[in-house]
């Protein structure tokens, strides 16, 4: 029974051949194509306010320069969105519980973050590792202390993303299994855990959402910092 509460974390496999790759792009199959007639559908003009919106508070606390970044973080904004929503559903994967994906979309991110900021500041970029009326002595442990804060940001974002979710799917199964056994030999509680389970299924809802924004928003501060 305990492993079985963890199945659902394994990356599918159909005929041998792994459908990751299958789980990542559906995604961007269920977003309608930008029209260019003046007139569009509701779905399309609600879409387009969301993301108008939330890229002018993402962009909001940065310059100019950072405003490169808009289309890049929206997008993967919008991504993460609909890999968790996606999969909160029934007899679905959902690849953002598995850390090596987290990671894989948080380093290449965190780091391009920081070569940008040695490559326009080197010096506003090199001085975080060491606060300015730091005493003499401090200096060495306080470099290491900045160093070791700095490379673990990747590690934080890709583990609380994962954590997050990974609990979140396991809460639902472990309810969902109690209503189910409940139901038959005491219906008023089974109800009751069932109740709990659609309370915990919406919240789970504003989780994906929350978490998905917490990780493009840490991000962009990131960025602030280099930019």
């Amino acid at each position: 029974m305990a492993l079985s509460f963890f199945t659902q974390f394994e990356s599918p496999i159909f005929l041998g051949v792994p459908l990751m790759a299958l789980a990542l792009v559906l995604p961007w199959l269920l977003f309608p194509a930008p029209s260019t007639r003046w007139l569009t559908n509701r779905l399309l003009t609600l879409q387009s306010q969301l993301m108008g919106q939330f890229t002018k508070q993402l962009l909001l606390p940065l310059n100019t320069g950072g405003h490169k970044w808009a289309a890049l973080l929206t997008s993967l904004m919008i991504f993460l969105i609909t890999l968790n929503m996606l999969g909160l559903l029934p007899y679905t994967f959902t690849p953002t519980t598995q850390l090596s994906l987290n990671l894989g979309l948080a380093v290449p991110f965190w780091l391009a973050t920081v070569l940008v900021g040695l490559r326009n500041q080197p010096t506003h970029t090199l001085g975080h590792l060491l606060p300015e009326g730091t005493p003499t002595l401090l200096i060495p442990v306080l470099i290491i202390i900045e160093t070791i804060s700095l490379f673990i940001r990747p590690l934080a974002l890709g583990v609380r993303l994962t954590a997050n979710l990974t609990a979140g799917h396991l809460l639902i199964q472990l309810i969902a299994s109690a209503a189910f056994v409940l139901l038959p030999m005491m219906p008023v509680v089974g109800l009751l855990t069932s109740v709990v389970l659609a309370l915990l299924t919406l919240l789970e809802i504003a989780v994906a959402m929350i978490q998905a924004y917490v990780f493009v928003l840490l991000l962009s501060l990131y960025l602030q910092e280099n930019v």
